[in-house]
């Protein structure tokens, strides 16, 4: 075992040499290698931190929760002219559904609805994401509160002029000052400031509750009516924990197609939209980044690979001298063997250092620079290692195999 850890000694000191004495030559060896490696775990980085953020955003909603409406959240079978023929989801709906389904943790009524612009007396706030939606909500979502409340049954039900804005507002409208029980406009109303949400920090899709409000949904009913097309109405229901979502589903549908009086060889004119198939969606589109990642890095490896190969090439026979002195005093194959094959590794395991590094770097950089964390993983910084050390093995075998069967008179004849 102490020749082995020998051995590995005076292979990381050729390593060592062959990037002094040949700088140039190794650099661009290792270039691949370094530019490969980057590749992948900056890829993966990336993909990661994405995956993360996505299940950070997504992780106060159960993934069994249902937007029941007219539109579908993926691609659908049914032609387009067929969907925009659909119905909105109304209100009625939605309390007949609230009193007749089973297994119902919590239902909601929300509106869709285009930005506005929120004011307090000089101030002005553009482009907000206004939520009308009604009292259960907080129970769906999870809502978290610096100041303050969500609005209750009584004010959902009559639709009071009361309002619960985001942090970003907050500090945007007053500057500072505490906001509850102020008075803001919006759609040329007055509202009542009743709550402040916690800091959220920017969503993976740009929304944010920190630039939201929320007001009661029946407020937005009582101005326009249900039949506006600026509102684009959704039922939203959260089964109980453990339900058999098909049945749940099964009977969701069936509940909705009566009290619409349909036929049984009509078509379903709503969709299920629940939040799982979603998140599937999303992972499945992560992993197909994370594939093109790997084939476009990939190619990269394979240059470092060869570039590896040839500097233990050049290398074995800058040596070929050394090698038949090393074999004429008793080396064994075995020995020789190994000496190269440790370096290759070694060299490519710089190179993957590095390219670790530069991940890091950047990482550190666009997570000071961007509202976005990027996280370099323990599990990648393994995954490059191992990657560097593979790359190594596979480049340096064919120049270590070489090197070990070179004849020992033949090696020093050569090298004179």
């Amino acid at each position: 075992m102490r020749v082995y850890f020998r051995l590995l000694n005076e292979s990381f000191g050729f390593a060592l040499n062959a990037l002094r004495n040949n700088k140039l030559r190794t650099l661009l060896s290792l270039l691949g290698v370094t530019i490969g490696i980057f590749s992948i775990i900056a890829v993966l980085a990336a993909v990661d931190s994405l995956d993360r953020k996505i299940k950070k955003d997504l992780s106060s909603l159960d993934k069994n929760t249902i937007y029941l409406m007219r539109f579908s959240f993926g691609p659908s079978e049914i032609p387009q002219w067929k969907r925009e023929q659909f119905p909105n989801v109304k209100y009625d709906e939605y309390e007949y559904l609230k009193g007749s389904m089973n297994d119902v943790n919590q239902m909601a009524f929300q509106f869709f609805v285009n930005r506005e612009s929120i004011k307090y007396q000089s101030a002005t706030v553009s482009g907000i994401n206004v939520v009308p939606v009604s009292h259960e909500f907080i129970e769906i979502e999870g809502l978290e509160f610096a100041e303050g409340r969500f609005y209750n049954e009584s004010e959902s039900n009559s639709g009071a002029p009361v309002i619960v804005i985001g942090n970003e507002i907050a500090s945007g409208l007053f500057e500072g000052s505490n906001p509850l029980g102020k008075n803001i406009r919006l759609y040329g109303q007055r509202f009542t400031v009743i709550g402040v949400l916690k800091k959220q920090g920017e969503g993976i899709f740009g929304d944010s509750n920190d630039t939201s409000v929320f007001i009661p949904v029946n407020f937005l009913r009582r101005m326009y009516g249900d039949n506006n097309d600026a509102l684009t109405p959704v039922i939203l229901v959260k089964p109980e924990k453990g339900v058999d979502m098909d049945a749940f589903k099964a009977e969701l549908t069936q509940k909705i197609r009566n009290y619409r009086g349909m036929k049984t060889d009509e078509m379903d004119n709503f969709f299920i939209n629940v939040l799982s198939g979603f998140t599937d969606l999303i992972d499945g589109i992560v992993g197909q980044m994370n594939v093109v990642g790997w084939i476009i890095s990939g190619f990269s490896l394979l240059v470092g690979g060869f570039g590896i190969a040839n500097i233990m090439f050049v290398s074995v026979k800058e040596r070929t001298n050394l090698i038949g002195i090393q074999k004429s005093l008793g080396a064994k194959n075995r020995f020789i063997l190994f000496q190269f094959l440790f370096e290759a590794i070694i060299l490519s395991l710089i190179g993957g250092a590095v390219g670790l590094f530069l991940v890091w770097i950047i990482s550190m950089v666009l997570t000071k620079a961007l509202d976005f964390e990027f996280v370099l993983s323990a599990g990648n910084v393994f995954l490059g290692t191992g990657l560097a050390g593979i790359i190594g093995l596979l480049s340096g075998i064919l120049p270590a195999i070489t090197a070990s069967k070179l004849d020992p008179v033949e090696a020093i004849r050569t090298g004179m």
